[in-house]
């Protein structure tokens, strides 16, 4: 599992994610393999740059506001504010009533764009693992996304370095994968 945690709070991000996931009956959309397999992937591919603790807790937790019956205020509550600001950076902001798919991205991407580098080299990892299950078992739905995803990388700019070359190439090889398939 993930390394560091000389206070305990990565075991206890990790606890708290997977049962608010179970807690909704989560799972992987195209493996259908328990939800907390995705955040951990995200925090795994987070430990592989610098990062903190609070860093690894927050991958842990990111889906958890958004896809869960968990609210910002219990994260805080349980996890402290520096995780729980993380958190907040890594959740959407738009709402279904906000308009169409493209509107809301708008939203969420003019939200990530004033995220701390910290926050973005979380939202890179999770893009990085993303993409990879979209390129691989959806890809119809892999050119909206990996689009979106090409604007996204321009805010994320700021985050780990290592991580967004990696986004990057990533996007480029899913799209000329696309491409060649006629896709």
């Amino acid at each position: 599992m993930l390394t560091g945690n000389p206070s305990g709070l990565i075991e206890r991000a990790y606890v708290f994610s997977k049962a608010a996931h179970e807690a909704v009956g989560q799972v992987r959309k195209y493996s259908g393999e328990p939800y907390i397999v995705h955040p951990i992937e995200v925090a795994g591919i987070v430990q592989t740059v610098p990062h903190t603790d609070a860093m690894l807790a927050a991958a842990l937790l990111h889906d958890t506001v958004e896809d869960t019956q968990v609210t910002a205020a219990d994260i805080e509550r349980e996890f402290g504010t520096e995780v729980a600001e993380l958190v907040g950076w890594l959740s959407d902001v738009s709402r279904k009533e906000d308009g169409n798919r493209a509107a809301r991205k708008a939203i969420d991407l003019e939200h990530t764009s004033k995220a701390p580098p910290a926050a973005k080299t979380i939202k890179l990892a999770d893009l990085i693992s993303n993409s990879m299950s979209i390129v691989a078992h959806d890809p119809k739905f892999a050119r909206v996304y990996l689009i979106e995803k090409a604007a996204l990388l321009d805010v994320l700019k700021d985050g780990d370095p290592t991580l967004w070359a990696r986004a990057n190439q990533l996007l480029q090889d899913g799209l000329r994968r696309l491409e060649h398939a006629g896709i």
